[in-house]
């Protein structure tokens, strides 16, 4: 029997410190690791041949114990005006997720902004009814490597264009509050000014609602933003979409929001998903309008992703216009999300549920 070579570590899972330690360890110098976190974060290197700063037997040492990129793109879809890109990453053990990148139009010679949109877990235990991952079900947590990886990724493809990463959204295949440790250690490191150096306000994290986790990130150092799943005003239309409400009802959910933006001083964006016949009326709107008035929130309107197999429909245009305007007139800012992607199924867990095998 042959006993395998052990795995190689995943570099973006090692912080700053973490790598002096190894280095170390090797009996090399310390101060190697600014070198080599620069070239990883920086520089955006795949791998040691290129690390020229550094002696040639290192990088081979390196090479042989380490490994910078794990994530495979397996495949993409690219929106028809090309804003939108959506990518399915193969891991290591084989297993797949999601991360849309989605470019915005700048003015005169400023580049636009470039949000992308990770994964945190593969698949998901929250159940939504809406949700393609909720249909996958939970298989494990991504490190928080493999998060940052996913980030990764994109800067380098827009590094040659000169356009940079400005906005990361926690927010694509899993629940990143369940993931809580492996999700704020991928902040952490997208933040180091030593590395990527992302500012924690371009950073957003959202949650279904586990109520405990909101309440420990009110009071983390980066002041991080948050965005909540509400998509019902009212706990028994949200229960049938969310099973999380059962255990977190809005009694509890919307004071933990409300303590989030007393103690960061930032508001909290409530998403909505608009789905006829469901939570789309006017006195579904009436009824929001009244739940928020007086929160420092914002609403984010989103019609629905279709879904193959759901009986999920977006309402008409004028319906959808006239549920915005009705909670407006309660004194609630509001906006109405710009589609995106929507042929190349953008929405979290579509891609993969296509190409995993049944």
């Amino acid at each position: 029997m042959t006993v395998g070579l052990p795995e190689k570590v995943r570099l973006t899972d090692l912080g700053h410190d973490e790598i002096a330690e190894r280095l170390v360890a090797m009996g090399e110098a310390p101060y190697r690791a600014r070198q080599i976190y620069a070239a990883v974060y920086r520089s955006l290197a795949t791998d040691f041949e290129g690390l020229t700063a550094l002696p040639e037997p290192l990088r081979k040492r390196l090479g042989e114990r380490f490994q910078v990129r794990t994530l495979l793109p397996k495949q993409e879809l690219i929106s028809a005006d090309g804003l939108t890109k959506k990518v399915l990453f193969s891991l290591r053990d084989g297993e797949t997720i999601e991360s849309v990148l989605m470019l915005y139009a700048g003015r005169g010679d400023r580049k636009g902004r470039a949000t992308i949109c990770v994964s945190t877990q593969v698949g998901c235990a929250m159940g939504c009814a809406f949700c393609a991952t909720g249909q996958i079900g939970f298989i494990r947590h991504l490190s928080a490597g493999e998060i940052v990886e996913q980030v990764l990724h994109f800067a380098r493809e827009m590094a040659p264009q000169g356009r940079a990463i400005t906005n990361v959204i926690f927010a694509g295949m899993g629940e990143p509050l369940a993931n809580y440790d492996n999700t704020w250690e991928a902040v952490e490191r997208l933040n180091d000014a030593e590395g990527f150096g992302l500012g924690a306000r371009h950073m957003t994290i959202s949650t279904v609602g586990l109520v405990p986790a909101i309440a420990k990130l009110a009071r983390e150092k980066l002041q991080v933003g948050l965005a909540v799943s509400l998509h019902a005003p009212d706990n028994s239309t949200r229960a049938s979409l969310m099973p999380v409400n059962r255990r977190y009802p809005l009694e509890q959910l919307l004071p933990a929001c409300a303590e989030y933006g007393a103690v960061t001083g930032r508001r909290v964006s409530f998403e909505y998903i608009l789905i006829a016949g469901l939570n789309a009326s006017l006195g579904h709107a009436q009824r929001l309008g009244e739940l928020l008035r007086g929160t420092l929130c914002h609403v984010n309107l989103i019609p629905v992703n279709p879904v193959p197999g759901s009986p999920y429909r977006r309402p008409g245009r004028r319906d959808i216009l006239a549920f915005q305007e009705e909670v407006r007139r309660h004194g609630v800012a509001t906006t109405l999300r710009v589609e995106r992607g929507v042929e190349i199924q953008a929405a979290c867990g579509q891609l993969r549920a296509r190409y995993v095998p049944e």
